[in-house]
C-alpha cells in the first residue's frame, strides 16, 4: 500500500531516506488502481512501462543526475498526445488511433524524470462538466460513488483524489480542470491562456484550451508549471515570457486587495453551503488585515453565452477533420464517400458533441454569423476590459469555483442547458484568458468537496501561487 503524499517534497524525502523508491510508488499505485478500477477514471494504465520508467528513474536519483519532477507519478487526460500510445479523447470516432508524436508538455515532464502511469477518462473531446458525456462511461466521485467527478477532467481528479497517482495533467477550456479539482478536493490551476504550449492536445476550442496541473498541494503546482511553461516552436500562440521558477519561494506578501462576487452571494442558484463556506474566507481574511470588498459584475448573464456561442464555433472548425477517411473510426455500413462522412461522423460522436458541432455550424453560418458570431467576439472584448478593469483596483477576484458540490450521476444530462451553468464562475477565467486557481475548502455537511477560486493577471501565476498556498493555510 503506497503512503499518501501531500507534495513532491514529501516523496523525496522518503526517497533519500531510503524508506521508498520510485519503483515502490509506482507498484503502490498501480495496485490502488486495481482496487478503484469501479470508478472507471483511467481509459489506459501504462503498467510495464511505467515500472520501467521507474527503475531508470531509480538508478538516475542514485547517480545524482535525476531531474526536477524524480519521484513524481501522474497520468495524463486522453486528449493529450503520447508517442506510441492510444489517444481517443474519450471518444469512439479515435478508437484505436495512435499518437505518431509527442506533445510538447509530455516531452517536458518526461525529460524532468516525471512517470506517466495512464491516460485518463474525460468528457468527449473536453465537452462537459460532469464526465458523463465519455465513450467509456462516467466517472465516479471517490468521496461519494453517486456523484461526478466534475468534467471535462474528471478522470485526471478522481485518480489523485483516490491516491492512483500523485498528480495529474488535465485541459482547461471553460473550467475542465478547476471545476473537477473543486470536486474532488484538489488544487486545480489553469494558467494564463499561451502560458504552456497547446503543441500534441487534441483541440476542441483553440482560443480557450489551456493545460493545467491537478495536485494535493499549491507546490506540486507551481513546480509542474515551472516545468510545462515556456515557448514552443510548435505552437504559435504560446508567449514567449520568461518562466519563474515558481516552486522556489512560495511566500505570501502584504496584505492584498480581493474582490468577490457579491452576485455569488445573491443568487438564488448558488448552493447555501457554497455561499457560506464563501463567507467564512471572506471574514478570515478580513480578520488577517486583507481588504475585502463586494463588486457587481455587470455581463455576468452574458458569460455563459458568450463562452458557449465562440466556444462551439471553434469546435465545429476544429472537429471538421475526423471524418472517417484519414484516422479513426470508419463505419462498416459506409458504401461511398458521403456516407462514409455521414455515418462516421453520426456513428463516432457522442451526443453531446454532435449538439455541440451544430451549435457550433449554426452560429458561423450565413445570415447567423454577425448576430451570434461577431457579437459574442464583441461581448468577449468587453468582459476582457471590464476583467482587467476590476484588477486594476485588486489584486485578486474570488469566488466560488461552481455552484455547488458534485451532483448526482445522471441529474443533469436531460437538460444541458442546466450542465451548462455549471460553468458561471470559472468560464470568466477562460474568456478573459487569465490565470485562476480552485484551492480546496473543506466540505459540506454531507462530506463533499467545496472549492474556492481566485484569479489575477495575466502571467502573473507567481503571485496567484504564493496567494493560494497562504490561502490554504489560514
Amino acid at each position: 500500500m503506497v503512503k499518501s503524499y501531500t507534495s513532491l517534497n514529501e516523496i523525496k524525502s522518503d526517497i533519500a531516506s531510503g524508506a521508498t523508491t520510485v519503483e515502490k510508488l509506482v507498484r503502490g499505485y498501480l495496485d490502488k488502481i486495481s482496487a478503484n478500477a469501479h470508478l472507471n477514471a483511467f481509459n489506459e494504465v501504462f503498467e510495464d512501462e511505467a515500472l520501467a520508467c521507474a527503475q531508470e528513474v531509480d538508478l538516475r536519483i542514485q547517480q545524482g543526475t535525476a531531474g526536477k519532477l524524480a519521484g513524481m507519478v501522474i497520468a495524463i487526460k486522453d486528449n493529450i498526445c503520447y508517442k506510441g500510445h492510444k489517444v481517443s479523447a474519450s471518444s469512439k470516432i479515435l478508437k484505436g488511433f495512435t499518437s505518431i508524436y509527442s506533445s510538447t508538455i509530455v516531452e517536458r515532464l518526461l525529460a524532468a524524470d516525471a512517470v506517466i502511469i495512464g491516460r485518463c477518462n474525460c468528457d468527449e473531446f473536453g465537452m462537459g462538466a460532469s464526465n458523463e458525456n465519455s465513450f467509456f462511461g462516467p466517472v465516479k466521485n471517490y468521496a461519494d460513488e453517486t456523484k461526478v467527478s466534475g468534467g471535462s477532467s474528471g478522470g485526471s481528479a478522481v485518480a489523485v483524489q483516490a491516491g492512483m497517482c500523485h498528480a495529474a495533467i488535465g485541459t482547461d477550456t471553460g473550467g475542465s480542470v478547476r471545476q473537477p479539482a473543486s470536486f474532488c478536493g484538489l488544487v486545480g490551476l489553469k494558467p494564463t491562456y499561451g502560458r504552456i504550449s497547446r503543441h500534441g492536445i487534441i483541440a476542441y476550442a483553440s482560443s480557450f484550451d489551456q493545460v493545467g496541473p491537478i495536485t494535493k498541494s499549491v507546490d506540486d503546482a507551481a513546480l509542474l508549471l515551472e516545468v510545462m511553461a515556456g515557448a514552443d516552436e510548435y505552437d504559435s500562440t504560446v508567449a514567449d515570457v520568461e518562466v519563474s521558477e515558481y516552486s522556489k519561494d512560495l511566500q505570501a506578501a502584504s496584505p492584498k486587495k480581493i474582490a468577490y462576487l457579491q452576485e455569488a452571494l445573491s443568487s438564488p442558484g448558488v448552493d447555501d453551503e457554497v455561499k457560506n463556506n464563501l463567507i467564512k474566507y471572506i471574514e478570515k481574511l478580513r480578520a488577517d488585515g486583507h481588504i475585502v470588498k463586494p463588486i457587481a459584475f455587470e455581463y455576468l448573464d452574458y458569460l455563459v453565452p458568450t463562452y458557449y456561442i465562440l466556444a462551439t464555433a471553434e469546435a465545429s472548425s476544429n472537429l471538421s477533420r475526423y471524418d472517417g477517411v484519414h484516422y479513426g473510426y470508419r463505419s462498416p455500413a459506409a458504401t461511398d464517400l458521403v456516407s462514409t462522412y455521414k455515418r462516421s461522423r453520426s456513428e463516432g460522436f457522442g451526443k453531446e458533441v454532435k449538439r455541440r458541432i451544430m451549435l457550433g455550424t449554426f452560429v458561423l453560418s450565413a445570415g447567423y454569423y454577425d448576430a451570434y458570431y461577431a457579437k459574442a467576439q464583441k461581448v468577449r472584448r468587453l468582459i476582457r476590459e471590464k476583467t482587467d478593469a476590476i484588477l486594476k483596483e485588486y489584486d485578486f477576484i474570488l469566488f466560488p469555483t461552481a455552484p455547488e458540490p458534485a451532483f448526482s450521476i445522471g441529474k443533469k444530462e436531460k437538460d444541458p442547458v442546466v450542465t451548462y451553468l455549471s460553468d458561471i464562475f470559472t468560464v470568466q477565467a477562460s474568456l478573459t484568458g487569465t490565470p485562476a486557481i480552485s484551492l480546496p475548502t473543506g466540505n459540506n455537511s454531507k462530506g463533499l468537496p467545496l472549492g474556492l477560486q481566485l484569479l489575477t493577471r495575466h502571467f502573473e501565476e507567481q503571485q496567484l501561487l504564493n496567494f493560494s498556498k497562504y490561502f490554504l493555510e489560514l
